[in-house]
């Protein structure tokens, strides 16, 4: 799966200026940071590195993140996020236009390494990713519990009605009262393997098509919010699930691919600048999906900008010190 999300609007306002898609030269990171609990004797200094992301809210924010933290630790940044698409920001990291991003491990495994099964362990499926890319001159550091992948979703009036905390309890619903079970879909999750043919395989489901709707991302959290479908479909880590509190169900078979976080370094970087991982590896591990959920619903729905939810999240939490 590719993250398919385009440039981001924030409380439905294009906010000119704070970041762009397609960012081609990027700018100095100039945040005025000192080490807190990480980047104690500065160990990037004399580092120059840029950082690139993808242009949807999470990984601008991740982006940023990494950013600081290099910055914390004595390294001269330039900032590069806001990449449109998945392959723009992977191909800066190999060919070296960019030194570090943060990945998701299905996006690896599946888009850019050509598999189509995933591994259900998300600590496999990272080692085997890891593994994979050496040849590519990528080095994956250590994952995060952010896993930003498919799900379903109901609001609390349909929760109360039916009760459904798991895939499997969605599908005995669908089969005991099949008009109870409706989804607001993509299009594109309707029609790929590891969207809804694969979850109804793997689930026992056959849904009848009236049942389904098909339309954009934006709308299904606000269709199945107002409970126009029973079960919308989202990502694990988008801060409208927060906001309008929905409740998200357990994938029990883990059906859908792991897509968790973990920074990308190019290989020759990290030879060079071998105390990246003692940077990154204790941020990475305060990573999941309750404070994605949180940060991004900042930008999303508070309308925040993601580089000062990025600086307020590592300055909250210890890592930096502003000075």
């Amino acid at each position: 799966m590719t993250r398919r999300r385009g440039c981001p609007l924030l409380a439905g306002v294009l906010l000119a200026g704070v970041f762009s898609c397609g960012l081609t030269s990027g700018s100095p990171m100039v945040d005025d940071v000192e080490p807190g609990s990480i980047g104690r004797g500065k160990p990037l200094e004399g580092a120059k590195l840029t950082v690139t992301s993808k242009e949807f809210t999470e990984q601008l924010i991740l982006g940023t993140i990494m950013g600081i933290a290099f910055q914390a630790a004595g390294a001269e940044v330039v900032d590069r996020t806001g990449i449109q698409g998945s392959v723009g920001s992977r191909e800066a990291v190999v060919g070296g236009d960019a030194e570090a991003a943060y990945e998701y491990t299905g996006t690896a495994w599946i888009t850019y390494q050509g598999n189509s099964k995933p591994l259900p362990d998300p600590r496999e499926q990272w080692k085997a990713v890891r593994e994979a890319d050496r040849r590519n001159g990528v080095a994956w550091l250590e994952p995060s519990e952010l896993n930003n992948t498919y799900a379903l979703a109901m609001n609390q009036a349909d929760f109360k009605k039916y009760g459904t905390r798991t895939l499997s309890e969605v599908a005995a619903l669908a089969k005991s009262d099949p008009a109870a079970v409706t989804l607001c879909v993509e299009g594109e999750f309707a029609n790929r393997a590891d969207g809804l043919p694969g979850l109804e395989k793997a689930y026992g489901m056959n849904l009848a098509a009236g049942n389904v709707t098909q339309m954009d991302t934006g709308i299904i959290y606000t269709q199945t919010a107002e409970g126009a479908c029973t079960y919308g479909e989202v990502f694990t880590t988008d801060g409208r699930i927060k906001s309008m509190n929905l409740v998200v169900m357990e994938d029990d078979r883990r059906f859908f691919p792991n897509y968790n976080a973990a920074p990308v370094i190019n290989t020759g970087t990290l030879k060079e600048w071998p105390a990246i991982p003692g940077v990154l590896d204790p941020v990475s591990a305060k990573l999941d999906n309750e404070v994605a959920r949180t940060l991004n619903a900042k930008v999303d729905v508070d309308g925040e900008d993601p580089h000062q939810v990025a600086l307020d999240w590592m300055v909250d939490e210890g890592f930096v010190k502003e000075k």
